[in-house]
């Protein structure tokens, strides 16, 4: 299953992104059934899970982003999305969404003044 991510960009410090990830080819049950996350990827680091969205709507957050990020989804939609506010420049990295073993193709976000 293709996973299409997406809003990505160059922000300064204190600004804001949206990411977005749809999964068009998902079985709308199986999208509304499995856990969603975002993970991120920083230069010279590892892989680490930002963000998590169980099927019961219940979320989990890495602590260095508690209170700044928001997961979200749109079951409908088949849509998971992660509201990034307040950037620092550590939140630089390769962003990617994972839904049911599919991993999106990562979305690039770079925080810089």
């Amino acid at each position: 299953v293709q996973l299409q991510a997406s809003g990505g960009g160059l922000v300064q410090p204190g600004g804001s992104l949206r990411l977005s990830c749809a999964a068009p080819g998902m079985i709308t049950s199986t999208f509304w059934g499995v856990a969603k996350a975002w993970y991120r990827q920083a230069p010279g680091k590892q892989r680490e899970l930002v963000a998590h969205i169980g099927s019961d709507g219940n979320t989990i957050y890495a602590d260095s982003v508690k209170g700044r990020f928001a997961i979200s989804r749109d079951n409908s939609r088949k849509k998971i999305y992660l509201q990034m506010n307040s950037l620092k420049p550590e939140d630089t990295g390769v962003y990617c969404c994972f839904l049911a073993d599919n991993w999106g193709q990562g979305t690039q976000v770079t925080v810089s003044s």
